[in-house]
């Protein structure tokens, strides 16, 4: 814990905040720039640079990470141990059109900044710059982790971690913008704030025909539709119901004539639940239950489950560590209630490995309409960028000086 007292404290966070303040107009710049240039998961090259260009003018030294992302320490000249507190940001994009028709829509057809990972990059550039600004005057070193690949499964925390992103660290912080929540707004929950996410992918094959003889084949459009309707339906009472399983499907496949059984077909889908215990032994009951359904249709089940994320759960501490912070920048008004979602989030991965938190970032403008993340209409009130920002940063002084 520094020995900091706390005016210099009050003092140290209103200095970094008055850093992001005075860069205002630049963030905004930068957050346009990436969000008419996306990158999918493991190409975020340009964004990457980017990031990197305005970290050097600063006299940072970005360190580029084996399949992409940077990392970068901030502190006092020299230091190389005492208490290391890291914030993380992730880059990619998604696999969707842009359809907000502004002026820095993406130019990249078919992928879209459409759940604000360039809002949440500029705002940990921004954090990074007013901290860099201050570094001799910190109590402490502060780790930027610029994460690529968040939106594929099991993610890009694992390389980022295996890379020494959390060598030393003893707490880490994000931010996810929330279109739910009004700018000027961070939602704050202990506890568990996502849900966990595998992928399921499953093809069924067996003997075709046609639609006449049904009983001379092994009807799998008849089996595959069984499938969609019954694994959710089985898994929620062989499941703890309070473990909030989901199973929703995104990709159904079967044939290509109305006359015609289709010797393949396939079904595609997510596996969510609120619970870490029961996704621990989520991967091998799905697959038996999988087997159960389709076994009296006399179809072969190939079954591709892909285990993603556990749940984000935010640390006692570093959630009130956080909520501080918050109410540092903000006032305590800023400090929202929020709730557990099924959405996953591979910043649980650094969780899972060292105490932290992640705050839900308000991104709607007050009064104005609600969108939903993952779609290629999501617009951000771009004064979030600045509160992230500073809330990061805030975060980061508030954490050095604060009992491990």
């Amino acid at each position: 814990m520094s020995s900091l007292p706390p005016a210099d404290v009050a003092a140290l966070v209103a200095a970094v905040c008055a850093g992001v303040r005075g860069r205002e107009e630049m963030l905004v710049e930068v957050r346009r720039d990436l969000h008419a240039h996306p990158e999918l998961s493991w190409s975020e090259e340009r964004t990457a640079a980017t990031v990197s260009k305005h970290l050097e003018h600063a006299g940072l030294d970005p360190r580029p990470m084996a399949r992409g992302g940077l990392l970068v320490d901030i502190g006092p000249t020299g230091a190389t141990t005492g208490p290391l507190v890291a914030l993380r940001a992730d880059l990619d994009a998604l696999p969707v059109d842009d359809r907000t028709g502004d002026p820095w829509a993406s130019t990249v057809p078919g992928v879209a900044h459409a759940c604000g990972h360039d809002v949440h990059t500029t705002a940990l550039l921004g954090a990074g710059l007013a901290l860099a600004a201050v570094a001799d005057r910190l109590p402490g070193r502060v780790r930027l982790v610029f994460q690529p690949a968040e939106e594929i499964m099991p993610g890009g925390a694992l390389m980022a971690i295996d890379g020494g992103a959390l060598d030393g660290v003893d707490r880490i912080f994000g931010l996810h913008v929330d279109p739910t929540l009004d700018v000027g707004t961070v939602g704050v929950r202990e506890g568990p704030l996502t849900g966990a996410a595998d992928h399921l992918d499953v093809v069924l094959t067996g003997k075709g025909g046609h639609t006449s003889r049904p009983h001379l084949t092994e009807d799998l459009t008849f089996a595959l539709g069984k499938l969609v309707t019954e694994l959710p339906a089985v898994l929620s009472r062989r499941m703890d119901p309070r473990a909030g399983v989901s199973v929703v499907w995104g990709l159904v496949q079967a044939g290509s004539a109305v006359n015609v059984i289709p010797s393949t077909g396939r079904a595609g889908g997510t596996v969510r639940m609120l619970d870490a215990v029961a996704w621990h032994d989520a991967e091998q009951l799905v697959s038996d239950t999988i087997a159960q359904i389709v076994e009296p249709y006399g179809v072969e089940p190939t079954i591709r489950y892909v285990r993603g994320v556990p749940p984000v759960v935010n640390e006692h501490r570093a959630t009130h560590v956080l909520a501080a912070a918050v109410s540092d920048v903000l006032g305590q008004p800023g400090v929202v209630a929020t709730t557990q979602s099924l959405g996953g989030e591979d910043f649980a991965w650094y969780v899972d490995s060292v105490a932290g938190a992640m705050g839900r970032l308000g991104t709607r403008t007050p009064g104005g309409p609600t969108y939903d993340l993952h779609q290629g209409d999501l617009r951000v009130d771009e004064g979030a960028i600045s509160v992230g920002a500073q809330v990061l940063a805030a975060a980061a002084i508030e954490s050095l000086v604060t009992d491990r």
